[in-house]
């Protein structure tokens, strides 16, 4: 069976997770539409790590106050983001998962977590 082809527009870094799912895996619809999301981050944290590279982590504010760069901030989301998505995908994270793998050799449904704060902030402890 031949490899469905990447969406379009799909970077470097979107085309090799696709590759990478795809070629293992057979997805459902719902699926294949989690993961085309999943491409599109993937490139997206792949321009913000360039930019974070070229620019470096830490920026001077117009106030001249050092600050985190915005897109490592950005990064950062994205990168949560990415992660709730593979995990969504059921896509093993490594030999711990591929033994516990169901007959698809997909690890168990398990929940997308939400963010967690550190107690007292925020809310009731």
């Amino acid at each position: 069976m031949a490899i469905p082809a990447a969406p379009k527009g799909a970077g470097p870094a979107g085309r090799r997770l696709w590759r990478s799912i795809v070629s293992e895996f057979d997805l459902a619809e719902h699926e294949l539409s989690l993961l085309r999301r999943a491409v599109h981050v993937a490139d997206t944290c792949a321009a913000l790590q360039a930019i974070v590279d070229a620019e470096g982590l830490i920026v001077r504010a117009v106030s001249g106050d050092l600050r985190t760069h915005p897109a490592a901030v950005e990064l950062r989301q994205q990168s949560v983001l990415l992660a709730r998505l593979i995990v969504a995908l059921r896509v093993p994270l490594g030999a711990e998962d591929d033994a516990a793998g169901g007959p698809d050799g997909r690890t168990q449904l398990r929940a997308v977590r939400g963010v967690y704060q550190p107690r007292g902030i925020g809310g009731a402890a």
